[in-house]
């Protein structure tokens, strides 16, 4: 006999969202072994820049204690150190996040706690806000983990807070109102709201106005603000990031800041997903007591941590690699966007994140949710490609798909493209015979030519799931 939570399924992976994971484990794309495999295309993984994490790391070898250079430190990084982390580490993450955010503001290095990815932060932070059957607002879409991350083990409740396309899916006053008193209505106890900016799916960010109005919202209120910043140094254009910490230094803004908390985690950001590096950064000292404590249960391994506290210290790197970043995401974007519109598919403009909010409503045989699944199952079984609908986000409207495109190179992201628009070209009312289907498929395999002096393997920057078990385990946002 097992417990309620083994055996329930609030764990959320009953979801289109992870359904794509599992039919891309099923049956990966790869240019030379799998041409006609899924393109994982639902991974928000930022591949673009890693060549430059590389180049530091060849450059560096002293920095890991796993070389001849740095084996000298092994003892004393590999023996037991407390669940504060190591101070060295703390620095170098303040000083990332505030050059990730242009330098208007500072972080400090005793209100950061770890824990094992943006997962574990969110899940500690939840801990420390709410008691269970507790209920945090959260403006719609949302990242569909969330339900997981949150909910799960917290026994928390979201309450969604509606937007809509026809201003951006922008978050109101006027929205948060109508969640709020809907919520006390059903006698739902609100104890937080939770944003996240840069938005994922939509890639936008919250201008200074509106995220003064949600300081504003929540002091009335008087329940807590967690802002997920988890994207802050993926932004590729105008206009820029605002971080809540430089929103709450402003003269005119009245805050508690006992009610502002930050998750942040440098999956995106760096793109080391894999190194599980989760922050909680809390204006809140008994959050960051009761948070620091709670990360025992999901700590970063020193090894990760000294690593990480010699690269994120060298200034020259740091802001290299954000240009760089920042170039390559906007460039890629641009190319994936180009693409798009030349088969008259429309896409939420934005400025931010690895991905991008695809409008196929116009394809829909009807407006309705099942309409977007039964064309979210085509994409994905004729067409090959992951891409997360909408309904998994919570949208409200029906049509709308997360792509993401920073897990790939550009010879795969051609091949998505190509993909995308046959099928757009098709008529969506016939099913096309399983032989036509593979005709485009395998002229396009003819007319790709790669660079002979590559690895093939390399071709695609491997957009996997980042362990090999549960799909729900694997998606880290």
């Amino acid at each position: 006999m097992l417990s309620k939570i083994a055996i329930g399924d609030g764990h959320g992976e009953e979801s289109p969202y992870f359904d794509g994971w599992k039919a891309y484990e099923k049956d990966p794309f790869h240019p030379t072994k799998n041409f006609n495999g899924v393109i994982q295309m639902g991974l928000a993984e930022n591949q673009l820049t890693s060549d430059v994490i590389e180049q530091w790391i060849t450059s560096k070898p002293e920095a890991s204690i796993c070389t001849p250079e740095g084996a000298k430190d092994f003892m004393a990084i590999s023996n037991f150190q407390d669940y504060h982390g190591l101070p060295v580490f703390r620095n170098a993450v303040a000083n990332f996040m505030a050059r990730a955010r242009g330098n208007r503001v500072t972080f400090e290095p005793d209100r950061i706690v770890m824990s094992g990815g943006a997962t574990g932060a969110h899940e500690v932070t939840a801990f420390c806000l709410a008691d269970p059957g507790d209920a945090f607002l959260v403006p719609t879409p949302y990242y569909p983990g969330f339900d997981r991350d949150l909910r799960w083990r917290t026994g928390l409740q979201l309450v969604p807070v509606v937007c809509e396309s026809s201003n951006n899916f922008k978050l109101t006053t006027k929205a948060l109102e109508e969640a709020y008193e809907e919520a006390k209505e059903d006698n739902i106890k609100l104890k937080g709201l939770l944003i996240t900016n840069p938005s994922n799916p939509l890639g936008t960010i919250m201008d200074s106005e509106t995220l003064k109005s949600v300081v504003k919202f929540i002091n009335e209120k008087n329940i807590h603000l967690v802002c997920d910043e988890i994207y802050a140094g993926t932004v590729f254009g105008e206009p820029g990031f605002t971080s809540i910490a430089e929103i709450i230094e402003e003269q005119d803004v009245e805050c508690n800041r006992d009610l502002i908390h930050i998750v942040y985690s440098l999956s995106k950001d760096l793109g080391v997903p894999g190194f599980r590096v989760g922050i909680i950064y809390s204006y809140n000292d008994d959050v960051v007591n009761c948070a620091r404590k709670m990360s025992s249960f999901g700590l970063v391994s020193t090894q990760t941590q000294n690593l990480l506290a010699s690269m994120l210290s060298d200034d020259e790197f740091v802001d290299r690699f954000l240009t760089e970043s920042s170039s390559r995401l906007g460039k890629r974007y641009r190319l994936f966007t180009r693409g798009l519109a030349q088969i008259g598919i429309k896409c939420l403009q934005s400025n931010a994140g690895l991905f991008l909010w695809m409008d196929l409503r116009h394809l829909l045989k009807k407006q309705s949710v099942e309409a977007e699944i039964e064309l979210w199952k085509t994409i994905i079984h004729e067409v090959k490609i992951n891409v997360s609908p909408g309904s998994s986000f919570h949208c409200n409207e029906p049509g709308w798909f997360r792509v993401c495109y920073a897990n790939m190179d550009d010879s795969a992201v051609e091949v998505a493209l190509t993909r995308i628009r046959s099928f757009v070209r098709q008529d969506t009312e016939t099913k096309v015979p399983a032989a036509k289907k593979l005709c485009w498929q395998s002229s396009l395999k003819l007319r790709l030519s790669f660079n002979k002096s590559r690895n093939i393997d390399d071709m695609v920057m491997s957009p996997h799931s980042p362990l090999p078990q549960s799909p729900l385990v694997k998606a880290t946002m």
